[in-house]
């Protein structure tokens, strides 16, 4: 039997219990058409009036083309089961998050595919924290959808939409009165900025933040806020090659990229190098650290380099399954000053608990005035290490579970965790494998302080696993 695949088809419709993400387009019920947007958003909604006379929902979009059609759909549909839209337009994932809190909402709806490309939409959705929802609720959400008839409102209980293209002014005041952001010591350095929000709503808000701030020189590339991404816009190394350029050629103190939805930072140095997504978080904590002990939490694929600093500051380091609700939870648990992922995520719970760029952003340029130094004499501050990633893709019946039994009992003399799939650590490397939610696959991530190192531990691994699946045969 031939284990290892080739090819995976991409799923163009996928239902999780964080929501509902698809390409726009197609047939009903394999892709995010309109019929499934009005059914899983009347899900929600039922789910909604399950938890009380609460019905009103907050609704914000990124720039992506579908967007508006997007909107349209889940306001109407929210509206025909009787709930009450605040709609705030065009904003990001934070922004909404929040404004669920402030405005003392049931939920809210984030209508992004976050990092996918232009073809993709998705509804993200809010408890009545502004967080994502728990596995259980998310369940029930995908079931109702399933089975369910729903009911929707009589013509006089139908709701009522109001608009509110304020929230991201609001965002903006929450971070400059938080107590770590120093405004006037990020105006003194005059820094020059450009900005790489990928044709989505970072070119909104971003420059707003700059602004307030006391940063004036912000060019901005890629900034009509249309869909048309100009590049693939996840804020990987490969996809910032006009950002790093313009550093370069602006003779810039630092670049910023965003993802569409403005909840995944990373920065550009000086002289065009990347200062690195896996550091976004570890610069910021150690910032943080510095005024405020306490712990911290990422998921057990981020970088060592966040361990190595808060123990620096004698704080204590909990690593997490995959996923921002997980971080989430982990970093409630352990009551973590700050927390994220090594995509570029930062959480600050005194403003929320979800991913937030806006804060990132402050939060950075306070320390890096701070301390006085260029952005790339701050990267060489931390550990430099390197994560290597990869994947083994296999037939749909393979058993992992066995898999994963084989390879703790080859390292059993190593620290293994088994929280998210199967993680060894070997001093100062680690390996983690995990399956992936949509696909057939192990993804396997490793780190070393060197590339090479990296590299062969993975392969180790990998060939591993294909002896095992041989042995299997």
């Amino acid at each position: 039997m031939t284990y290892l695949r080739h090819s995976i088809q991409a799923m163009a419709l996928i239902k999780s219990i964080s929501g509902i993400r698809g390409t726009i387009g197609g047939t009903p019920g394999k892709s995010l058409t309109p019929i499934d947007v009005v059914k899983f958003t009347t899900a929600y909604a039922a789910w909604i009036a399950t938890k009380g006379q609460n019905k009103k929902i907050i609704v914000g979009r990124d720039g992506r083309i579908s967007g508006g059609m997007v909107r349209d759909l889940v306001v109407s549909s929210l509206q025909g089961f009787g709930c009450d839209v605040v709609d705030l337009g065009l904003s990001t994932t934070p922004t909404v998050e929040m404004a669920v809190v402030i405005e003392k909402a049931a939920g809210g709806i984030i209508l992004t595919a976050s990092h996918n490309p232009k073809e993709w939409n998705a509804l993200k959705l809010l408890n009545d924290k502004g967080e994502f929802l728990s596995a259980d609720d998310g369940q029930w959400i995908l079931d109702f959808a399933d089975k369910a008839e729903p009911v929707y409102a009589e013509i006089n209980k139908i709701g009522k939409v109001s608009k509110d293209d304020t929230y991201i002014d609001k965002h903006i005041k929450i971070i400059l009165d938080h107590p770590l952001v120093d405004v006037a010591a990020i105006a003194k350095m005059n820094y020059k900025v450009v900005l790489d929000p990928v044709n989505s709503t970072g070119a909104i808000s971003v420059p707003e933040l700059l602004k307030a701030l006391g940063v004036n020189d912000v060019t901005v590339i890629n900034g009509e806020v249309n869909g048309q991404f100009a590049h693939n816009p996840e804020p990987l190394p490969e996809n910032l090659n006009e950002l790093c350029a313009t550093v370069k050629k602006k003779n810039a103190t630092l670049g910023i990229a965003v993802d569409p939805d403005v909840d995944r930072l990373c920065f550009v140095c000086e002289d065009g190098s990347l200062f690195g997504e896996e550091y976004t978080l570890v610069a910021i904590a150690d910032y943080i650290l510095g005024h405020k002990k306490g712990n911290t939490v990422s998921n057990l694929s981020s970088t060592r380099a966040l361990r190595d600093v808060t123990e620096k500051h004698g704080g204590q380091y909990f690593p997490s399954a995959v996923g921002e609700v997980n971080v989430v939870k982990k970093m409630k648990d352990v009551n973590a000053v700050i927390g994220g992922e090594g995509n570029g995520g930062v959480i600050v719970p005194e403003l929320h608990y979800g991913r937030d760029a806006l804060i990132g952003i402050a939060l950075f340029l306070t320390h890096l005035a701070k301390s006085g130094r260029t952005v790339k004499a701050l990267r060489g501050t931390y550990p430099d290490y390197f994560i290597s990633k990869n994947k083994i893709e296999l037939d749909e019946d393979v058993n992992v579970k066995q898999i994963f039994e084989q390879i703790k009992k080859k390292y059993s003399k190593q620290p293994i965790n088994t929280e998210d799939g199967l993680r060894i650590d070997f001093d100062s490397d680690w390996v983690h494998l995990r399956t992936s939610n949509t696909e057939p696959i192990i993804r396997i991530y490793s780190e070393s302080l060197t590339e090479t190192t990296a590299n062969n531990i993975a392969k180790k691994i990998m060939t591993d696993i294909r002896e095992i699946m041989m042995n299997k045969e």
